[in-house]
């Protein structure tokens, strides 16, 4: 899908769910020892750290930061900054930092002594969290079970609504006890302290110990963590970070959390005070199994259970038992299930991640609350766990399943298609319509991927491979694979469901091989296009007709509809001397045609004489939006995950080969830009004043893979304005183009951009310094002349 093929080499890409688990059978499955975690972290990793942590103080976010970053048996990198206090005087931030976990508490004590206690046989998770407490049962909540408050699903509300009348723990109780629920149990997802508190109760209420004596009993000791406390002695309050500074004094050594603190200090949902190091030993215990030298402190099968999802998986992020679930810290990070990593955060500026997968963790504890509780550490996260990420090999699905078999149930539930809603029957659903007769007694090739299936969410290889009096003989699938899930060339591989061999068309030739059309009687063709000149589905099509007239046979187009809208085109017009793999046809950047319509384009006006017959869709209009289609989504790349950022896509994907971010290896392709070398606020600001049909803000990112890779990057964020459809195709990407050229002339790479650009006359203006709107008037031409062609195909 880019503009150059030089820079599709440079482009890494995510893996999708697709067949995942099928795949994994036939290609043999890695063992967890065989996935590479992070290499050794040298010394541009930890510049790297250096460089996101002091951004991070200098912009005010909080005050200083100790990170932590580990395996099994080694801590690879460890390291304070800035201040943990600044009144009355600067104290600087150490490594014995005692911080207040806040809602870490849930995972580090209550979770690990519930599921102690479920080991022993002392308390069942399944069972009604009334049957060891009775006041729980209160306004209807008797059928909430332990492990509903362990996922975040038993319907409490987040937290009291406000301070029970009578200070002390059992007021809390009381007021918890009399809460109803916001849903039923198990529904969906609440976040809430309350869920803790209650555990916290019944771990005291099953061991008659205070939960503080129990975790330090049978958690903290054991694993030699010694400054893990609830309720901090003098000496470890003297080296603790505060969190907040007003008029009232300083809130050091004592909880920050309110509910924890209206209990004297001591509860299951916060008022744990710990080190980096201490954290790092709790790590090390779950990534050995729940071992740490010869002390078990929980089974393996509990620490599966930590990782499995435990919370409905319409919606993420996805909870196991005590910890919130995400994808494994690996390069392809954003593009993966939300299994691999349980992590937990808490308010005051703490957080711990452990990933089985690569085998790591990352300690990141700040007090961003201090002095105001006006400071983010959010920023700081996502930026240090995507370094993380950069320096790990891409994961598959399949290596996640092996490594945790726990998962799979849900992985497999995830790698199902979506049914489709209606109003509008695709190409493949008139042909069932038909009862396939268009293909009675055929042997067929079909060229497709996971963008093709039918409205009850069953692929088209399996529909046709079952479709009576037609025989499904050859598979052939586009750039990305059968499941859309790779970024770079892939060899021929085989559907297993089928038994059919995958005749990839982006390995070592992008064209049909002339073997492989042998014995078959028709081609057909459903794979779901992008709408944009250089989506390399549309060259795939173009060869479709070429290989099918060569060969004599019929090229039957299951038509989809153009997920951009049908009824809007325009931007520049691919210079017609200089066809490529990314440009098949003199086409401007949005060429608004449906698939089947691209298809006649083709056949007709490049001469190729194909007997092509469209397969049409019922229902549909051209002013249709892919939503209003009713038809289901799936990403059309592994970068083109939602349809904001396809919208995006033909306007940012013009910067792509230069030496700029499309924030590849984000969870936001092509709706973020970024560089090391650009001024965030310079840039946004440039670009806000000219109106270009969207709206720009600050933001640091450090992508994950492809250009500038591990490495933190200035830029901006683009959000399309409601209004936008009344700004010209290409507008907003030439906008960019124009905007870096004059901001940074002498760094950013403008040469790279011709190719995806397309249009000389465009370029060159752009490059002299012309408007957007000057720059595309010279390419009125060309356009008027595609608009003809165009005229002459349309379908619908």
């Amino acid at each position: 899908m880019e503009p150059t093929q030089s820079l599709r080499r440079r482009r890494s890409a995510p893996t999708l769910i697709g067949t995942l688990i099928r795949r994994a059978v036939l290609v043999g499955l890695l063992t967890a020892a065989t996935i590479a975690g992070a290499v050794e972290f040298d010394a541009p990793a930890r510049l790297q750290v250096a460089r996101i942590v002091e951004g991070q103080i200098a912009a005010g976010r909080l005050p200083g930061a100790v990170v932590l970053i580990g395996d099994p048996t080694h801590v690879l990198y460890r390291q304070a900054f800035g201040q943990r206090a600044t009144l009355p005087f600067p104290e600087p931030m150490t490594l014995d930092t005692e911080f207040d976990l806040a809602s870490l508490t849930k995972a580090i004590a209550t979770t690990t002594a519930v599921m102690q206690l479920a080991e022993a046989g002392r308390i069942d998770l399944d069972k009604p969290v009334a049957h060891y407490w009775p006041a729980f049962a209160l306004h209807r909540k008797n059928a909430v079970t332990v492990r509903e408050l362990l996922a975040h699903t038993s319907g409490l509300p987040a937290d009291l609504p406000a301070r029970p009348a009578k200070a002390g723990r059992e007021a809390v109780l009381s007021a918890i006890a009399a809460q109803s629920l916001r849903s039923e149990p198990g529904e969906r997802v609440i976040y809430s302290d309350l869920n803790f508190v209650v555990l916290g109760e019944l771990v005291e209420r099953i061991t008659h110990l205070p939960l503080n004596a129990y975790c330090r009993i049978h958690i903290f000791s054991p694993l030699g963590m010694r400054d893990t406390v609830f309720l901090p002695d003098p000496a470890r309050a003297a080296r603790s970070a505060p969190t907040l500074a007003n008029d009232t004094g300083t809130l050091r050594g004592h909880v920050h959390d309110p509910t924890a603190r209206w209990m004297g200090g001591v509860s299951g949902n916060a008022g744990l005070f710990s080190t980096a190091d201490d954290l790092a030993r709790f790590a090390q215990m779950i990534l050995n199994q729940g071992r740490a030298g010869s002390t078990r402190i929980l089974r393996p099968e509990s620490i599966a259970a930590l990782a499995a999802p435990a919370s409905a998986l319409a919606s993420t992020p996805w909870r196991g038992l005590g910890w919130e679930l995400s994808a494994p810290l690996v390069q392809n990070h954003d593009r993966l299930p939300p299994i691999g990593v349980i992590g937990h955060t808490g308010y005051t500026g703490t957080g711990l991640w452990i990933d089985q997968v690569t085998r790591q963790f990352i300690v990141i504890l700040t007090n961003r609350v201090y002095p105001d509780d006006h400071g983010d550490a959010r920023p700081l996260r996502a930026q240090l766990l995507a370094l993380l990420a950069s320096r790990a090999a891409p994961a598959s699905v399949a290596q996640i399943g092996q490594v945790l078999p726990s998962a799979l149930p849900a992985l497999q539930a995830a790698a199902r298609l979506p049914t489709s809603t209606g109003p509008v029957q695709v190409g493949i659903d008139v042909l069932q319509a038909q009862q396939f007769a268009p293909l009675a007694g055929l042997r067929v090739g079909l060229v497709t991927n996971r963008s093709g299936f039918d409205a009850r969410g069953r692929r088209t290889i399996d529909v046709l491979a079952h479709a009576p009096g037609v025989r499904l003989a050859a598979l052939f699938s586009p750039e990305h694979g059968l499941d859309i899930d790779v970024d770079e060339r892939v060899g021929d591989t085989r559907d297993t469901a089928t038994g059919l061999t995958v005749h990839s068309l982006y390995g070592a030739t992008q064209r049909f091989p002339a073997q492989s059309l042998q014995a078959l009687d028709a081609l057909v063709f459903d794979i779901q296009d992008a709408g944009v000149r250089f989506f390399t589905y549309e060259t795939t099509l173009g060869y479709a007709l070429e290989a099918a007239a060569a060969r004599g046979i019929a090229l039957f187009v299951l038509d989809r509809p153009d997920p951009l809208g049908a009824q809007r085109f325009g931007g520049p017009v691919l210079d017609s001397r200089h066809p490529s793999f990314t440009g098949y046809f003199p086409a401007p950047l949005q060429p608004g045609m449906t698939v089947g319509e691209l298809a006649s384009l083709f056949n007709r006006n490049k001469h190729i004489g194909a007997d092509l017959r469209v397969v049409p869709m019922q229902g549909y209009r051209r002013a249709m939006t892919f939503a209003d289609t009713g038809l289901g989504w799936v990403p059309l790349s592994p970068n083109l995950r939602t349809l904001s950022q396809l919208d995006l896509y033909p306007d940012v994907a013009l910067l792509e080969g230069a030496n700029v971010s499309v924030g590849r290896g984000t969870p936001h392709p092509f709706e973020w830009i970024g560089a090391p070398w650009i001024d965030a606020k310079r840039l946004a600001s440039a670009l806000n004043a000219l109106g270009a049909g969207a709206h720009f803000e600050p933001v640091d990112f450090v992508p994950t893979e492809a250009t500038w890779r591990g490495q933190l990057c200035h830029g901006v964020s683009i959000t399309r304005d409601p209004a936008a459809d009344a700004v010209p195709v290409a507008s907003l990407g030439l906008s960019l183009l124009a905007t870096l050229h004059a901001l940074y002339r002498d760094t950013f790479d403008f040469a790279a951009t011709r190719d995806s650009v397309g249009s000389p006359t465009v370029w060159q203006a752009i490059r002299d310094g012309a408007t957007p709107q000057a720059a595309q008037a010279l390419d009125a031409a060309s356009l008027a002349r595609f608009a003809r062609l165009r005229q002459q195909n349309l379908r619908y």
